[in-house]
């Protein structure tokens, strides 16, 4: 549904990262695999495994109850860890291939479906959201005939989130879990807001501006967004574990559980059951997939080199990322953010009720990671922001290796 960093700025007691009483990381199981399919050295990849564990173990540490990360290296050999339990009530270990809802990593997915359809020429990144949803985005100074599909993809447009539906409470979560908001009523309700600022005069996370886009591609083309990006990046990519649940609120086993904690000294809530529908987090997914599909696009293998250049072009972020990304900065769909060992790589948070993931592909192309977790606390600011520094610290690690 949103991001980390957009939870974290729209409502300060509303955050992804998580805490979960210390006993269950103290009782935490882990587990690792390493795949050796390349050239890559035996020594190396046991030294990413051991970074990979140590990463993961410090976040159930913090009270995340199970988490996951894959890591691929220079010569394509994949490492794995995990650590924590899949379900606090049965305790089974996390599994390295399991699936997950990703968020707002479907964003770039959504970007990318936009990006082919302006290499085609059916689209313009200058198109105004008024050419295409005449009188959609308009009201109390929204005006979509200066808004373009470049500022929706970049969060310039201005447009308030604050209406984005995400439950705050566990009554909340029980009565919309299965029942959706439209994304027609989404935008709707931000047009109940004044926008933020005028638009490309500043930046700000916006979820409604991504289930604009999904409008606009079906207007486009004719087709659902989760349709074009099954025929456009799912398929050709052979990503068999990454798909749309349309109306089921359920995940492809395996899949861990996952959990909210929505009040101070409250029980966590199982929230594993879902039903999320729109373009800007509605995809689920796997560690290896996502791997895959970061190395693919940014290798050049979904978009043609203008149009990659395009996603490439970024801009300033707001305080609510340099707080967990410092020099973080927003192409189209995606981060570029600065590594410890130099460089950059290019890579996009997500969260949805009860789950988040990091990851990451260096520059280069040459390493790859995405890490997943499975429990969500919205009662300490304090923790959240640890939490987050910890699986950040995690991707920076992994993608420097042994530099």
């Amino acid at each position: 549904m949103t991001s980390i960093i957009h939870r974290a700025r729209r409502r300060p007691k509303l955050l992804l990262a998580t805490a979960v009483a210390a006993t269950l990381a103290l009782s935490a199981v882990t587990a690792s695999a390493i795949t050796p399919r390349s050239t890559h050295s035996t020594g190396g990849q046991q030294q990413d495994q051991q970074r990979l564990q140590e990463g993961l173990d410090s976040l159930t540490a913090l009270g995340i109850t199970g988490a996951q990360a894959r890591l691929v290296d220079e010569g394509g050999g994949h490492t794995s860890a995990t650590s924590g339990v899949a379900d606090i009530n049965t305790g089974g270990p996390v599994s390295p291939d399991g699936h997950f809802r990703m968020g707002s990593t479907t964003k770039t997915f959504t970007a990318t479906v936009v990006l082919q359809l302006v290499g085609e020429g059916r689209l313009s990144l200058d198109d105004t959201v008024e050419r295409w949803l005449p009188g959609v985005v308009q009201g109390n100074g929204n005006d979509g005939s200066q808004i373009t599909l470049r500022h929706l993809l970049r969060h310039t447009s201005g447009i308030d989130d604050s209406s984005y539906p995400m439950p705050t409470t566990a009554q909340e979560y029980y009565d919309i879990r299965f029942d959706p908001t439209p994304p027609k009523r989404i935008v709707a309700d931000a047009m109940h807001h004044r926008p933020l600022f005028e638009p490309g005069e500043g930046w700000s996370y916006a979820n409604t501006g991504y289930v604009i886009l999904g409008m606009v591609i079906e207007k486009a083309t004719g087709n659902p967004w989760y349709e074009e990006v099954d025929t456009r990046v799912i398929e050709p990519l052979g990503l068999t574990d990454t798909t749309w649940p349309g109306r089921s609120p359920d995940l492809p086993d395996p899949h861990a559980r996952a959990y909210m904690r929505f009040a101070a000294g409250e029980p966590l809530v199982d929230v594993t059951r879902l039903i999320n529908v729109d373009a800007s987090g509605g995809l689920v997914t796997t560690t290896d997939d996502l791997n895959r599909f970061l190395r693919a696009m940014l290798g050049g293998d979904l978009l043609l080199p203008e149009q990659l250049r395009q996603m490439k072009d970024t801009v300033e972020t707001d305080e609510s990322v340099q707080r967990v990304w410092p020099g973080a900065t927003y192409g189209l769909g995606i981060m570029n953010i600065p590594l410890e060992c130099g460089g950059s790589y290019w890579g996009n948070s997500g969260s949805d009720p009860g789950w988040g993931n990091d990851k990451g592909v260096t520059d280069d192309g040459e390493r790859s990671v995405v890490s997943s977790w499975s429990t969500e606390d919205v009662t300490d600011p304090d923790q959240a922001l640890r939490q987050a520094r910890t699986f950040v610290a995690l991707t920076d690690d992994a993608l420097c290796g042994t530099t």
